[in-house]
């Protein structure tokens, strides 16, 4: 029975990836974080915000929920929690005193500062797929416009489903779907060998600090698109930083190089309140 492999896990959250529609969900959100031995759990499906609002984990909280392999998903760090939405125990978050010293000490037990390396360990038959990695150097943040409409498929088959709940459920906050956001942003870095790589970001914040930007700029785009490089850019290049890298289920295994960046880690100085 499918109960018969599941478990208890403790695990502190560090990565949300921004949502991407789901015709089974309407919406999801990769989560990953680190279980006490510094073990890499990536949790997928989750129906981010459609939980209880007492029920959205924050980051740098431990949670423990019952979870089982992600079958469907072969990557060995790969996750599902046995109750979709619900179960969820929150424990306390780790705190930033002493710089952060209770954050790093888990965190930075592992890294990675060779690409090359993180590469080809991936394509082994346990590859790594999410991984803590510092890069030597930036060298570039880059802003490329998408699509900028959701697949019209897919959201019209969502908003079906709901228009269907909301008339026999009687909901009063009709879900919506999150806007999709109309720029790929990419770190360009060079790791220890002087090997570059470009990389999009996926982080939930770097998208909430876009849409902030283009309200604070009045919907000018450019100027929210330069506030988010200074950010991102300009303040953390001369920073201690690390970068927590997936891969995407896709390319996994396989791609000259399947890892994406998930998340920012800064392991000194003041941090930015985007890293909070």
């Amino acid at each position: 029975m499918i109960f018969a492999t599941s478990k208890k896990e403790k695990i502190l959250i560090l990565v949300k990836t921004y949502p991407a529609l789901s015709t089974t969900y309407d919406e999801l959100v990769c989560t990953a974080g680190m279980t006490k031995s510094g073990e890499w759990i990536r949790l997928y499906p989750i129906p981010f915000r459609k939980l209880e609002f007492e029920k959205r984990y924050k980051k740098y909280q431990w949670v423990e929920l019952e979870i089982m392999k992600n079958t469907s998903d072969p990557r060995p760090e790969s996750h599902r929690p046995v109750h979709m939405c619900g179960d969820i125990v929150f424990h306390e978050e780790a705190g930033t005193d002493d710089g952060w010293s209770a954050r790093k000490e888990l965190v930075l037990r592992k890294v990675y500062d060779d690409m090359t390396k993180l590469i080809a360990d991936n394509k082994e038959d346990t590859g790594v797929s999410i991984a803590v990695f510092k890069p030597t150097r930036l060298i570039d943040f880059r802003i490329e416009g998408v699509e900028r409409k959701w697949d019209e498929k897919k959201l019209k088959e969502i908003e079906k489903r709901n228009a269907q709940m909301n008339l026999f459920g009687g909901d009063k906050n009709p879900f919506k779907v999150v806007e999709k956001l109309p720029y790929k942003f990419s770190y360009v870095f060079e790791d220890i060998k002087g090997k570059q790589s470009t990389m999009m970001i996926e982080d939930w914040e770097l998208g909430a600090l876009y849409w902030n930007c283009l309200k604070s700029a009045e919907g000018d785009e450019r100027v929210a698109c330069e506030k988010v490089k200074e950010k991102y850019f300009d303040v953390f290049r001369d920073r201690d930083l690390y970068l927590f890298l997936g891969t995407s289920r896709q390319f996994d295994g396989w791609a000259k190089n399947p890892f994406l960046v998930n998340r920012m880690f800064l392991a000194s100085g003041k941090q930015p309140d985007t890293f909070r």
